[in-house]
Protein backbone atom coordinates (compact mmCIF):
# COMPACT_ATOMS: atom_id res chain seq x y z
CA UNK A 1 0.00 0.00 0.00
CA UNK A 2 2.63 2.01 0.69
CA UNK A 3 4.64 1.31 -2.42
CA UNK A 4 1.44 2.25 -4.53
CA UNK A 5 1.26 5.54 -2.48
CA UNK A 6 4.49 6.23 -3.42
CA UNK A 7 4.34 5.85 -7.07
CA UNK A 8 1.41 7.80 -7.21
CA UNK A 9 3.10 10.56 -5.28
CA UNK A 10 6.00 10.07 -7.94
CA UNK A 11 3.73 10.25 -10.97
CA UNK A 12 2.19 13.33 -9.90
CA UNK A 13 5.63 14.88 -9.47
CA UNK A 14 6.58 14.02 -12.80
CA UNK A 15 3.44 15.00 -14.65
CA UNK A 16 3.45 18.49 -12.50
CA UNK A 17 7.17 18.87 -13.58
CA UNK A 18 6.61 18.08 -17.11
CA UNK A 19 3.90 20.83 -17.13
CA UNK A 20 5.80 23.40 -15.87
CA UNK A 21 8.82 22.46 -17.79
CA UNK A 22 6.22 22.76 -21.02
CA UNK A 23 5.08 25.89 -19.23
CA UNK A 24 8.40 27.31 -18.64
CA UNK A 25 9.43 26.81 -22.49
CA UNK A 26 6.48 28.29 -23.89
CA UNK A 27 7.71 31.45 -21.77
CA UNK A 28 10.73 31.07 -23.15
CA UNK A 29 9.69 31.23 -26.57
CA UNK A 30 7.15 34.11 -26.10
CA UNK A 31 10.62 36.23 -24.80
CA UNK A 32 12.19 34.81 -27.69
CA UNK A 33 9.24 36.02 -30.22
CA UNK A 34 9.27 39.46 -28.67
CA UNK A 35 13.04 39.47 -29.02
CA UNK A 36 12.69 38.98 -32.68
CA UNK A 37 10.25 41.53 -33.00
CA UNK A 38 12.65 44.38 -31.04
CA UNK A 39 15.28 43.71 -32.77
CA UNK A 40 13.27 44.08 -36.14
CA UNK A 41 11.86 47.60 -34.89
CA UNK A 42 16.26 48.41 -34.58
CA UNK A 43 14.85 48.33 -30.21
CA UNK A 44 17.90 46.50 -29.90
CA UNK A 45 18.29 47.06 -26.11
CA UNK A 46 15.05 45.56 -25.26
CA UNK A 47 15.85 42.97 -27.49
CA UNK A 48 18.73 42.32 -25.94
CA UNK A 49 16.51 42.17 -22.61
CA UNK A 50 14.24 39.75 -23.84
CA UNK A 51 16.68 37.30 -24.85
CA UNK A 52 18.46 37.59 -21.51
CA UNK A 53 15.28 36.95 -19.48
CA UNK A 54 14.45 33.64 -22.08
CA UNK A 55 17.84 32.33 -21.40
CA UNK A 56 17.08 32.80 -17.36
CA UNK A 57 14.39 30.22 -18.21
CA UNK A 58 15.72 27.85 -20.80
CA UNK A 59 19.57 28.47 -20.58
CA UNK A 60 19.77 25.54 -23.37
CA UNK A 61 18.57 27.42 -26.18
CA UNK A 62 21.17 27.87 -29.07
CA UNK A 63 18.80 29.78 -31.17
CA UNK A 64 18.51 32.31 -27.85
CA UNK A 65 21.96 32.30 -27.56
CA UNK A 66 22.70 33.33 -31.53
CA UNK A 67 19.83 35.89 -31.35
CA UNK A 68 21.24 37.71 -27.88
CA UNK A 69 24.92 37.75 -29.94
CA UNK A 70 23.60 38.78 -33.26
CA UNK A 71 21.16 41.51 -30.88
CA UNK A 72 24.24 42.93 -29.40
CA UNK A 73 26.28 43.24 -32.62
CA UNK A 74 23.98 45.47 -33.80
CA UNK A 75 24.28 47.74 -30.84
CA UNK A 76 28.11 47.86 -31.05
CA UNK A 77 28.91 45.63 -28.08
CA UNK A 78 29.23 42.55 -30.59
CA UNK A 79 32.23 41.23 -28.27
CA UNK A 80 30.10 40.81 -25.33
CA UNK A 81 27.93 37.98 -27.83
CA UNK A 82 31.26 36.24 -28.53
CA UNK A 83 30.76 33.44 -25.51
CA UNK A 84 26.96 32.79 -26.60
CA UNK A 85 28.23 32.24 -30.43
CA UNK A 86 31.09 29.89 -28.63
CA UNK A 87 27.97 28.16 -26.77
CA UNK A 88 26.07 27.57 -30.18
CA UNK A 89 29.83 26.41 -32.15
CA UNK A 90 29.87 23.81 -29.70
CA UNK A 91 25.89 23.05 -29.03
CA UNK A 92 24.21 23.27 -32.34
CA UNK A 93 25.23 21.83 -35.59
CA UNK A 94 22.80 23.50 -37.62
CA UNK A 95 23.56 27.46 -36.24
CA UNK A 96 27.14 26.35 -36.38
CA UNK A 97 28.47 27.98 -39.62
CA UNK A 98 25.85 30.86 -38.74
CA UNK A 99 27.74 31.13 -35.97
CA UNK A 100 31.14 31.18 -37.03
CA UNK A 101 30.14 33.71 -39.69
CA UNK A 102 28.83 36.42 -36.93
CA UNK A 103 31.80 36.11 -35.06
CA UNK A 104 34.23 36.47 -38.27
CA UNK A 105 31.68 40.02 -38.50
CA UNK A 106 32.38 41.05 -35.30
CA UNK A 107 36.48 40.11 -35.23
CA UNK A 108 36.24 42.02 -38.50
CA UNK A 109 33.92 44.88 -37.37
CA UNK A 110 36.77 45.71 -34.51
CA UNK A 111 39.77 45.30 -37.17
CA UNK A 112 40.40 41.75 -35.55
CA UNK A 113 41.56 40.59 -38.92
CA UNK A 114 43.21 37.51 -38.43
CA UNK A 115 40.69 36.23 -35.68
CA UNK A 116 38.05 37.11 -38.42
CA UNK A 117 40.03 35.04 -40.95
CA UNK A 118 40.73 32.11 -38.64
CA UNK A 119 36.09 32.38 -38.20
CA UNK A 120 35.86 32.36 -41.69
CA UNK A 121 37.90 29.20 -42.53
CA UNK A 122 36.29 27.24 -39.86
CA UNK A 123 32.71 28.00 -41.17
CA UNK A 124 33.64 27.23 -44.60
CA UNK A 125 34.61 23.75 -44.25
CA UNK A 126 31.45 23.21 -42.27
CA UNK A 127 30.11 24.76 -44.88
CA UNK A 128 32.24 25.33 -48.50
CA UNK A 129 28.85 26.76 -50.49
CA UNK A 130 28.09 29.35 -47.70
CA UNK A 131 28.65 32.47 -50.29
CA UNK A 132 28.88 34.77 -47.31
CA UNK A 133 32.16 33.45 -45.22
CA UNK A 134 33.62 33.18 -48.54
CA UNK A 135 33.59 36.57 -49.13
CA UNK A 136 34.35 37.14 -45.58
CA UNK A 137 37.68 35.24 -46.20
CA UNK A 138 38.24 37.46 -49.36
CA UNK A 139 38.05 40.68 -47.55
CA UNK A 140 40.02 40.13 -44.04
CA UNK A 141 42.58 38.86 -46.22
CA UNK A 142 42.04 41.92 -48.30
CA UNK A 143 42.65 44.02 -45.14
CA UNK A 144 45.81 42.00 -44.10
CA UNK A 145 47.39 43.32 -47.76
CA UNK A 146 47.27 38.92 -48.39
CA UNK A 147 46.77 39.77 -52.43
CA UNK A 148 46.55 35.82 -53.27
CA UNK A 149 44.38 34.87 -50.68
CA UNK A 150 42.02 37.60 -50.96
CA UNK A 151 41.77 37.21 -54.76
CA UNK A 152 41.41 33.89 -55.09
CA UNK A 153 38.69 34.42 -52.41
CA UNK A 154 36.97 36.78 -54.15
CA UNK A 155 36.85 34.13 -57.53
CA UNK A 156 35.68 31.55 -54.71
CA UNK A 157 32.77 33.65 -53.89
CA UNK A 158 31.19 35.05 -57.17
CA UNK A 159 31.14 31.11 -58.22
CA UNK A 160 28.96 31.02 -55.61
CA UNK A 161 27.06 34.32 -55.89
CA UNK A 162 27.87 35.42 -59.64
CA UNK A 163 25.23 38.25 -59.92
CA UNK A 164 24.27 40.38 -57.37
CA UNK A 165 25.37 43.67 -55.93
CA UNK A 166 27.99 41.86 -54.01
CA UNK A 167 29.42 39.99 -56.34
CA UNK A 168 30.08 43.25 -58.75
CA UNK A 169 31.70 44.53 -55.53
CA UNK A 170 34.26 41.79 -55.50
CA UNK A 171 34.84 42.27 -59.28
CA UNK A 172 35.96 45.62 -58.26
CA UNK A 173 38.00 44.36 -55.05
CA UNK A 174 39.81 42.28 -57.88
CA UNK A 175 40.46 44.58 -61.04
CA UNK A 176 41.91 47.28 -57.28
CA UNK A 177 44.27 44.10 -56.93
CA UNK A 178 45.11 43.14 -60.24
CA UNK A 179 46.14 46.92 -60.61
CA UNK A 180 48.77 46.61 -57.53
CA UNK A 181 46.27 48.25 -55.19
CA UNK A 182 46.93 47.37 -51.65
CA UNK A 183 44.58 48.70 -48.41
CA UNK A 184 46.21 51.42 -46.46
CA UNK A 185 46.73 49.93 -43.04
CA UNK A 186 44.14 51.35 -40.40
CA UNK A 187 45.65 51.41 -36.76
CA UNK A 188 46.19 47.61 -35.38
CA UNK A 189 46.25 46.24 -39.22
CA UNK A 190 49.16 44.43 -40.71
CA UNK A 191 51.60 46.60 -43.12
CA UNK A 192 52.42 45.56 -46.02
CA UNK A 193 56.03 45.38 -45.07
CA UNK A 194 55.19 43.02 -41.87
CA UNK A 195 54.04 40.30 -43.73
CA UNK A 196 55.43 37.30 -43.72
CA UNK A 197 58.05 35.55 -46.00
CA UNK A 198 55.60 32.96 -47.65
CA UNK A 199 52.59 36.46 -48.36
CA UNK A 200 55.28 38.46 -50.03
CA UNK A 201 56.23 35.94 -52.36
CA UNK A 202 52.47 35.39 -53.49
CA UNK A 203 51.62 38.87 -53.26
CA UNK A 204 54.74 39.04 -55.85
CA UNK A 205 53.47 36.46 -57.65
CA UNK A 206 50.39 38.13 -58.62
CA UNK A 207 52.61 41.39 -59.68
CA UNK A 208 54.64 39.11 -61.79
CA UNK A 209 51.99 37.26 -63.70
CA UNK A 210 50.36 40.73 -64.96
CA UNK A 211 53.52 42.41 -65.13
CA UNK A 212 53.43 42.39 -69.03
CA UNK A 213 49.76 42.35 -70.20
CA UNK A 214 49.99 46.35 -70.16
CA UNK A 215 51.68 45.59 -73.48
CA UNK A 216 49.95 43.32 -74.98
CA UNK A 217 46.38 43.72 -77.03
CA UNK A 218 43.59 42.21 -76.42
CA UNK A 219 39.99 42.59 -78.31
CA UNK A 220 37.92 42.69 -75.14
CA UNK A 221 38.04 43.30 -71.47
CA UNK A 222 36.83 39.86 -70.96
CA UNK A 223 39.53 38.17 -73.08
CA UNK A 224 42.55 40.52 -70.58
CA UNK A 225 41.09 39.07 -67.82
CA UNK A 226 40.84 35.55 -68.70
CA UNK A 227 44.45 35.93 -69.72
CA UNK A 228 45.52 37.46 -66.50
CA UNK A 229 44.04 35.40 -64.26
CA UNK A 230 45.03 31.82 -65.77
CA UNK A 231 48.35 33.53 -65.28
CA UNK A 232 48.48 34.33 -61.41
CA UNK A 233 46.32 30.94 -60.76
CA UNK A 234 48.97 29.25 -62.75
CA UNK A 235 51.67 30.88 -60.44
CA UNK A 236 50.14 30.98 -57.52
CA UNK A 237 49.36 27.56 -57.73
CA UNK A 238 52.87 26.44 -58.15
CA UNK A 239 54.23 28.84 -55.75
CA UNK A 240 51.97 27.85 -52.78
CA UNK A 241 52.33 24.08 -53.57
CA UNK A 242 55.59 24.78 -52.10
CA UNK A 243 55.22 26.48 -49.19
CA UNK A 244 54.10 24.81 -46.02
CA UNK A 245 51.55 26.01 -43.46
CA UNK A 246 48.66 27.69 -44.70
CA UNK A 247 46.73 24.20 -45.36
CA UNK A 248 43.63 25.63 -46.13
CA UNK A 249 45.11 28.43 -48.90
CA UNK A 250 47.45 25.83 -50.31
CA UNK A 251 44.56 22.80 -50.80
CA UNK A 252 41.38 24.76 -51.02
CA UNK A 253 42.06 28.51 -53.13
CA UNK A 254 45.18 27.61 -55.03
CA UNK A 255 45.26 23.86 -56.01
CA UNK A 256 41.49 24.64 -56.78
CA UNK A 257 41.73 27.86 -59.19
CA UNK A 258 45.21 26.38 -60.51
CA UNK A 259 43.11 23.55 -61.85
CA UNK A 260 40.89 25.68 -62.96
CA UNK A 261 43.63 27.42 -65.08
CA UNK A 262 44.75 24.25 -66.99
CA UNK A 263 41.23 23.71 -67.79
CA UNK A 264 39.59 25.39 -71.47
CA UNK A 265 37.37 27.20 -68.87
CA UNK A 266 38.90 30.47 -68.72
CA UNK A 267 36.76 32.35 -70.74
CA UNK A 268 33.48 31.78 -69.78
CA UNK A 269 34.83 31.93 -65.86
CA UNK A 270 36.42 35.35 -66.55
CA UNK A 271 32.82 36.51 -67.64
CA UNK A 272 31.28 35.02 -64.50
CA UNK A 273 33.46 37.75 -62.82
CA UNK A 274 32.68 40.47 -65.16
CA UNK A 275 29.03 39.53 -65.13
CA UNK A 276 27.85 43.03 -64.03
CA UNK A 277 29.50 44.30 -67.35
CA UNK A 278 27.33 44.83 -70.40
CA UNK A 279 29.87 43.38 -72.67
CA UNK A 280 29.81 39.93 -70.28
CA UNK A 281 26.33 40.14 -70.01
CA UNK A 282 26.39 39.71 -73.86
CA UNK A 283 29.29 37.07 -74.33
CA UNK A 284 27.46 35.10 -71.56
CA UNK A 285 23.99 34.75 -74.00
CA UNK A 286 25.94 34.48 -77.13
CA UNK A 287 27.95 31.41 -75.48
CA UNK A 288 25.73 29.44 -73.05
CA UNK A 289 27.53 26.30 -74.73
CA UNK A 290 31.06 27.33 -72.88
CA UNK A 291 28.98 28.90 -69.73
CA UNK A 292 27.23 25.16 -69.57
CA UNK A 293 31.51 23.23 -69.60
CA UNK A 294 31.77 25.72 -66.67
CA UNK A 295 29.04 25.06 -64.55
CA UNK A 296 30.07 20.98 -65.01
CA UNK A 297 33.34 21.64 -64.62
CA UNK A 298 32.65 23.70 -61.08
CA UNK A 299 30.50 20.62 -59.91
CA UNK A 300 32.81 17.77 -60.96
CA UNK A 301 36.08 19.54 -59.51
CA UNK A 302 37.73 18.23 -55.97
CA UNK A 303 38.48 20.68 -53.19
CA UNK A 304 40.33 19.70 -50.14
CA UNK A 305 41.00 21.22 -46.96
Amino acid sequence: MKYIKYLIICIFITVASGETSAQNTDDARALVKEGVKLNNEKKYGEAIDKYRQALKIDTGSMFTNYQLAYSLFLSDKGTDGLPYLQKVIIGDEKLRVAAYDLSGLIYFKNKQYAGAETKAIDAIKLDPKHASTQRMYALVSFHQNKRAQALLGFCSFILLEPNTARSAEAYGNIQHILQGGNLKPEPGEMAPHAIDANTNALNQSITQAVADFSKRRYSSAGDLLAAELKAIFINVGQLAEKQTGNDFFRKYMAAYFYQLAQSPNMPAFARLVTQSTPESVKWIKDNPQPMADLETWVKAAERGF
